[in-house]
């Protein structure tokens, strides 16, 4: 995304350079709200458009959908382009919605999901306890490592269910005066730990299927067949299925259904892989077996791998996506006649959550309570907007010092 750095506001991101002059700005305090509180519906691109204040002419850039068929036509790259430019009209209709829409629209969503996510929750809660016994007694019952690998990942899915639903619900209830950043970082630790955990056992099913193909006794091709397992296994995979069908749509209106959606679509494959690991075991030759299950427990062991390189970035304080941060300028910039500059914008993750640093520069004689007002109202505005966990708003009269919270040697 290049397009603040395509247009007059590029000095925002640059940390130096005036603003148009305060005339052409127009307070987002001082808009009145078209859509009620009560009855929020979505805005669309159009009204978006034609009713809000737009001081940098960014609606100009704005591809109609003619255009965009027109671009996918025009030459070789076109498809690209046209990707490229939605993805602008998007920032674009982004850039000029206030941050009350921006709120009241994720609330909206929220409320639209919150039964839907309640079902696909708690539906995996049980139906993960249920095939758990399954797959265990499939696994115990056949003497199977593949089936064994299905099972304990089971067991850890309805272990991972209750552990975030438990730090959840402790999350909500730690005592702000001992932890004043409050308890977001509770879930990105558990998983962490969670991860380390399940990586440990499945190193125990790869070492124990190393064992039975290295001291493996020849003269048996193939393993015994065994096929209540092989259902209770076959009755897992439908189940599982049906749980990514419902999730699938439901995956972008909730992390927690996300997590789920992916935990599905991840046991599809394991359960499916290890029922065929299994079956080749005691069909075809011995070694399918501990192969498979070899193959099943390094693919788990790789996807939490990732999973906790990922949760690692969000302690350790990685940056917001740039699309946001484009928001989080624009919005600076255009929220008060008074802002002048915008010096730094920071936002980053603490946790799932953002923390957002944004230094403005007002005038050396504006008075002390205009500052203070200006500065806490948009203070207030960020911290609303979605994944927003707290804002630091930081007001000064020039550009020239050193920049804040930098140390040098």
């Amino acid at each position: 995304m290049v397009l603040i750095k395509d247009s007059e506001a590029y000095m925002l991101a640059s940390r130096s350079g005036p603003l148009p002059p305060s005339s052409s700005l127009e307070s987002e305090r001082t808009v009145p709200d078209p859509t009620p509180h009560k009855d929020v519906e979505r805005s669309t691109d159009e009204s978006v458009l034609t009713t809000r204040p737009d001081p940098y002419s960014f609606r100009n850039a704005f591809k109609s959908d003619a255009d965009l068929a027109n671009l996918r036509k025009r030459t070789k790259r076109g498809k690209r382009l046209e990707e490229y430019h939605r993805r602008q009209n998007e920032l674009i209709t982004s850039l000029l919605k206030s941050m009350d829409e921006h709120t009241q629209e994720a609330r909206v969503e929220e409320e639209a999901t919150r039964l839907p996510v309640k079902i696909a929750i708690w539906a995996s809660l049980l139906a993960n306890f249920s095939l758990c016994i399954l797959q265990m007694y499939a696994a115990i019952s056949s003497l199977s490592l593949s089936l064994l690998a299905t099972g304990i990942d089971s067991v850890f899915d309805i272990g991972s269910n209750i552990l975030l639903v438990w730090l959840h619900k402790k999350a909500a209830k730690m005592d702000s005066n001992k932890w004043p950043v409050g308890g977001s970082r509770l879930e990105t630790i558990g998983n962490i730990v969670y991860g380390f955990l399940m990586g440990s056992v499945n190193l125990v099913v790869i070492v124990e299927s190393a064992r039975s193909i290295i001291t493996h006794k020849s003269g048996d091709d193939t393993n015994d067949l065994h096929i209540p397992s092989l259902i209770a296994v076959g009755a897992a995979l439908g189940v599982k299925f049906m749980l990514f069908l419902y999730c699938l749509s439901l995956r972008h209106a909730s992390s927690q259904v996300h997590v789920l959606w992916e935990d599905h679509r991840n046991d599809l494959f394991i359960n499916g892989f290890g029922l065929l690991m299994s079956a080749g075991g005691s069909k075809l030759r011995w070694y399918l077996d501990p192969m498979g299950a070899i193959i099943i427990t390094a693919g788990v062991i790789a996807a939490w791998g990732r999973t906790i390189y990922k949760q690692f970035e969000l302690l350790a304080g990685k940056s917001a996506p740039h699309e946001f941060m484009q928001l989080l300028v624009y919005k600076a910039a255009t929220f008060s006649d008074e802002i002048e500059k915008i010096d730094t914008v920071r936002a980053y993750h603490s946790g799932p959550e953002y923390f957002v640093e944004v230094d403005v520069v007002m005038d050396a004689n504006t008075p002390l309570w205009k500052a203070h007002d200006i500065s806490q109202q948009l203070q207030d505005k960020i911290e609303v907007l979605p994944n927003v966990e707290r804002a630091f708003v930081h007001v000064d009269h020039e550009t020239t010092h050193t920049p804040e919270h930098r140390k040098y040697q």
